[in-house]
């Protein structure tokens, strides 16, 4: 990638999450100086400015993107238990910080959305992530929108719960279907590689994935993830209307903390998550480096090294 001055400014919302810390952690060692938002007081690092707010805050927001070169928006919604959670999130989130780029005088925006925004009609979450793409693209920013398939890679939380199951010897899944993966590393690298712009990728959505044709059949991403737990776990996919009923389930036992919701159960049950032919970003400028066989047994590894698998 195209290298930025070591004087320019990135900012990043959503640099304390599983996908944002792999962002910053990646932009440290290219040299980049970051001033990064977070909800909550972080330990100081090098080359790192964290400013404490949220996506409502707009004092918080207006000290973010001051004199910055470049936003990468990576803060979002990802579960909730109603639609209020996603609006704001997702949409009322994405607004703010928009405005609060446009006030500043920042021209370069990379916005990370969601492949289920293709399919907005299927989950609240997908439109909610639908709408966001469309307030940046109506801005008069030089924006490019990035919509990761399934992302695993250390400090995951979410896909984690299927090592764990693997570990135990049965992995649930949705109906039969496919799906398209990448490492959390080659994701970073891809958020990066488009600070520069440029007409390659101004006004572009791009679904970057791990470079395998087809993507993956839960099955396929079931037995890969089993081998590297060091398990042939038994793939059961399960019909929609049980999916439905785990997360009724889920929801009475757990309240607004339920990880299965019957809006996640809406997509999950679609059969083609895989990333569209001719949206993959420029090969010149990116490709992806981690294959996912060996992807999943590092996370793995990794998973253990935290005492996160037993």
């Amino acid at each position: 990638m195209a290298a930025r001055r070591p004087s320019d400014l990135l900012a990043i919302t959503g640099a304390t999450g599983f996908v944002g810390q792999a962002v910053l952690d990646a932009a440290v060692a290219l040299g980049l100086d970051v001033r990064a938002l977070t909800r909550r007081r972080q330990e100081p690092r090098a080359g790192v400015e964290w400013v404490q707010g949220d996506l409502d805050d707009e004092r918080a927001l207006r000290r973010l993107v001051t004199r910055s070169s470049v936003v990468i928006h990576i803060a979002g919604v990802v579960n909730s238990p109603d639609p209020a959670g996603f609006e704001a999130g997702n949409v009322r989130g994405t607004l703010n910080v928009v405005n609060a780029a446009l006030t500043a005088g920042v021209n370069r925006f990379v916005h990370v959305s969601s492949l289920t925004a293709r399919a907005p009609d299927l989950s609240v979450y997908g439109a909610s992530k639908r709408r966001g793409e469309r307030i940046v693209a109506a801005s008069s920013l030089d924006w490019t929108i990035v919509r990761p398939p399934g992302v695993y890679g250390p400090r995951d939380t979410e896909m984690f719960e299927l090592f764990r199951l693997a570990r135990k010897g049965v992995v649930p899944l949705p109906p039969a279907g496919r799906a398209s993966l990448i490492h959390v590393g080659d994701l970073a690298r891809l958020l990066l590689a488009l600070i520069p712009g440029g007409e390659a990728v101004t006004s572009q959505t791009f679904e970057p994935d791990d470079g395998r044709p087809g993507g993956w059949s839960h099955v396929e991403m079931a037995r890969a993830i089993g081998m590297a737990v060091g398990k042939r776990p038994l793939a059961l996919s399960l019909p929609r209307r049980v999916l439905e009923w785990v997360a009724r389930a889920d929801r009475s036992w757990r309240k607004d903390r339920a990880k299965l919701t019957l809006d996640r159960v809406n997509y999950m049950c679609h059969p083609d998550w895989t990333v569209s032919q001719g949206m993959q970003p420029p090969a010149d400028l990116w490709q992806p480096e981690i294959a996912t066989d060996i992807g999943l047994h590092a996370t793995a590894a990794w998973y253990k090294d935290m005492g996160w698998l037993k």
